[in-house]
Parts: C-alpha cells; sequence; structure tokens
C-alpha cells in the first residue's frame, strides 16, 4: 500500500477589507471546516482569520494533552492578534465548540456581530465527544498511512488512557451557557436539523437567553453538524454574509 502524505490543515488569515471576521471551528476540527466560508467572505471585502486550538489539526495524541482552557487561551490570542494587525471592528463566527467560544467573546470583548453554527448548550454526558475524538483518531492514522492493526493498536492505547479534559469541556460549555444572556451585540444563530451531534434544542436556548436586541435564529433541514461542509452551505454563505451586511459597520 502506497503511503500518503498527510498534509494537515493550517491556520488562515486571508486579509482583505476593513472588516474582520474571526472564524473558530469546532472540537477536534481544524480551519478546514470553516476555509470555504473564509475564501467566500474574503471575494465580498472581509479579512478572514481562522487559527487553530492547542492539539488540534495534528496528531490525535497531542488533542488528549489539551483542554479548554488551552483553546479558549487561543481564541483570545487570534482576537487579540486582530486587533495588533489593526482591525478595530471584528464579527465572530463559530462552528459546535467554536459558537461556544463566539458567545464567551460576545460577554468578554467588543464584538460587531456574532453567529454560532450548531453551538451546543446541553451536554448530559461526555461519551459522545470521547467517541468522537476515536474516531478522529483512525481518520488521521489512515491518512498517515499506517497498517489497519497498527491502526487499531493505536486507538485501542487512546481508549484505555482516555482523555482527562472532557469533563472540564462540559463545564465550560455549562459555564458559558450561565453567561449568555450578558450578549448584547447582534446574534445569528444558525442549527441544521440533522444535527446527530448536539441537542437542536441548545439553538432556541441561545435565542431565547441572549441580551441582544437585534437576534435571529435559522434551521437548515437538510444539514448535519458540520454545516459548513453540507448541502447547504452556499445558502449558509448567503446568510451570513447578509448578516454581517446588516451590522454597523464604521467602514
Amino acid at each position: 500500500m502506497k503511503k500518503v502524505k498527510l498534509t494537515p490543515p493550517k491556520p488562515f488569515f486571508f486579509k482583505h477589507g476593513p472588516r474582520a471576521v474571526l472564524l473558530l471551528h469546532g472540537f477536534r476540527g481544524s480551519s478546514a471546516d470553516v476555509r470555504m466560508l473564509g475564501r467566500f467572505l474574503e471575494k465580498h471585502d472581509y479579512t478572514c482569520m481562522a487559527p487553530h486550538y492547542s492539539g488540534h489539526g495534528v496528531e490525535p495524541e497531542a488533542l488528549l494533552k489539551t483542554g479548554p482552557s488551552d483553546w479558549w487561551a487561543d481564541v483570545e490570542a487570534a482576537y487579540e492578534r486582530l486587533k495588533e494587525e489593526g482591525y478595530e471592528e471584528i464579527a465572530v463566527v463559530g462552528l459546535s465548540l467554536g459558537g461556544v467560544f463566539t458567545l464567551k467573546l460576545g460577554y468578554n470583548y467588543p464584538v460587531k456581530g456574532l453567529v454560532t453554527m450548531c453551538a451546543p448548550m446541553i451536554m448530559k454526558t461526555t461519551d459522545i465527544l470521547f467517541e468522537g475524538v476515536l474516531q478522529y483518531a483512525e481518520e488521521f492514522k489512515k491518512y498517515e498511512g499506517k497498517e489497519p492493526d497498527r491502526i487499531e493498536e493505536e486507538v485501542e492505547q487512546i481508549r484505555q488512557k482516555g482523555m482527562a479534559s472532557l469533563p472540564a469541556l462540559r463545564d465550560f460549555v455549562h459555564d458559558v451557557r450561565d453567561h449568555v444572556d450578558e450578549v448584547y451585540a447582534p446574534v445569528f444563530v444558525v442549527q441544521a436539523e440533522q444535527d446527530r451531534v448536539i441537542d437542536p434544542k441548545s439553538a432556541d436556548m441561545i435565542y431565547e437567553t441572549v441580551g441582544s436586541p437585534v437576534k435571529d435564529l435559522k434551521m437548515y433541514p437538510e444539514s448535519g453538524h458540520v454545516i459548513t461542509l453540507g448541502p447547504e452551505k452556499e445558502q449558509l454563505h448567503r446568510d451570513i454574509l447578509e448578516f454581517l451586511e446588516s451590522l454597523d459597520w464604521s467602514e
């Protein structure tokens, strides 16, 4: 079997107009999840940045050593970098866990507007998250070109080890949920109806709880959890652009 050279996705910074959009991927995701959206917005004169959280977009063993406090620090660093680069007005768009970070930015920093996509507010158990980690590990090792027996062995090692930071992640999500009423920037809540990863009621919870006087909620009937790569992505792109265009930018 010919070995495939793995080229992991990299964070991106598409510099264009003065309006900046911070794009945040989900748990065990990467900038690849928001790259098409970033390119679309760049064509419409938006500067777009998508960081990677620690342990993401690399071998799964690195992910196990990280947790939500590391990832939140990475989000804050990306926001600060946009400021340092001279972007005064920043909107934030986040997928899944990235949507949770989006809301946390909304009540901790000045933001122009927020888009949450399939963001969880309810997390009864961490089992589904850990199954996702194991799935990610298997896929990553396949891309590396490892033999099936070796993959099975290494994934089993991860299963035995577990991921110690998952309870902290659940607590982090619930803490953000408790502060959503402190978000006052305009909010566009996006939810996929075919989402099998999070409870879609999370979208209603965000919409009903945010303190924002300007807010909207849209359901996408054909899409699954990673809505940015799903069958309605072009419509999603247009809807996000329409929301961003409606914001009160100074330039």
